[in-house]
Parts: C-alpha cells; structure tokens; sequence
C-alpha cells in the first residue's frame, strides 16, 4: 500500500525551509509521495494574505524542484480545515494509500489545541521535523533552518533581497504576480 506524506502549512509563501523539509521527508522516509497540502482556511484564525489559489499555484512550484511530490488541493477540495477531519475525508477518498504526516518541531506547543491529536496519530503516521528556533537537545535528526513566511513578506514588501530564502521558481511566480508588494 503506497504512503503518502501531507506536508500541510500556510504556504503564504512557500520558502527555503520548506523546501528543505520537504527534501529531507522524500529522501529519509519510507513514503512513495510527498503532498504540499496549503491551508484553505487556518484552523486558528490566523489571517492569510495571499489568495488559496496563488499560494496552491506557489506550492506547485516548489513542488516542481522535488522528485516524487506534488501540491494538493484536498483542504479546499474537502472543506475540512481540521487536520483529524481532513485525514479522515481522505482515507475514505484513497483506501489504496497510507498516511503520513509532516509537522515540523514548532508545532510541537500546539498540539493540544488540536482537534483530537490522539486520533490523528491513528490515522497517520507522524513524522516530526526538527525546525531552527523550535529544535528539543538530544534529536539525532538535521535541524532546519529558521525561516518564516512572515519574515519572506516582510522582506517582500520592503523591496528586501530575498533570493537565498525563497526557490528560484517560487520567487518567480511571486515576482510576476506581484505578490506580498
């Protein structure tokens, strides 16, 4: 049975960091794909500033620079903004696939917000990345570089120089939409 990792976020954009968790699954892992799954609507009310489409449109682009991964529109598709519902609506979709699930070490602190975690943990295997400025001592795993979408839009906004954080494809995808300005 195939298994496929959702790698979920905002995207808003997709950066460097992403990137590189994304490799670092699709080369470590025992998964046969990797879905960049963007949020449709944040499950915390935390605002997005680009558009669904623009950011699935950013996802496709990075997938783009990875072997064996592709953007998902499932949130969308599904209407589920929780994780547990949204693995759930899935399962009953593709019976054929196995679950995985990438959370990077910064999530670690929300868990218990989470609707029904526990029952996430059924539903997938999880599997934690260790990201910079969130990383517990002690983890044998690579650390990711500390880079955020809110730093990328700053950065973006003020005309900042953002090329050795953002994919050369995303960065050209923002640049000609004229996003985050």
């Amino acid at each position: 049975m195939p298994e496929i990792a959702l790698f979920g976020g905002s995207f808003d954009p997709p950066h460097l960091g992403h990137l590189l968790a994304a490799t670092y699954v699709l080369a470590t892992e025992p998964v046969d794909e990797l879905w960049l799954v963007p949020v449709y609507q944040h499950p915390f009310g935390k605002p997005l500033v680009a558009p669904f489409e623009h950011r699935l449109a950013l996802c496709e682009r990075l997938a783009a620079a990875l072997p064996r991964a592709r953007a998902s529109s499932a949130e969308q598709e599904s209407g589920q903004t929780r994780t547990v519902d949204l693995l759930e609506w899935l399962q009953r979709r593709h019976p054929e696939h196995r679950w995985a699930l990438v959370l990077g070490t910064d999530l670690d602190a929300e868990r218990p917000q989470w609707k029904q975690f526990d029952r996430i943990g059924q539903l997938a295997r999880i599997v934690t990345v260790r990201r910079g400025g969130y990383a517990q001592a002690g983890g044998t795993e690579p650390i990711i570089p500390e880079i955020s979408s809110t730093q990328v839009r700053a950065l973006l906004k003020s005309d900042g120089d953002v090329s050795r954080l953002v994919p050369r494809g995303v960065l050209q995808a923002i640049r000609d939409a004229g996003t985050y300005r």
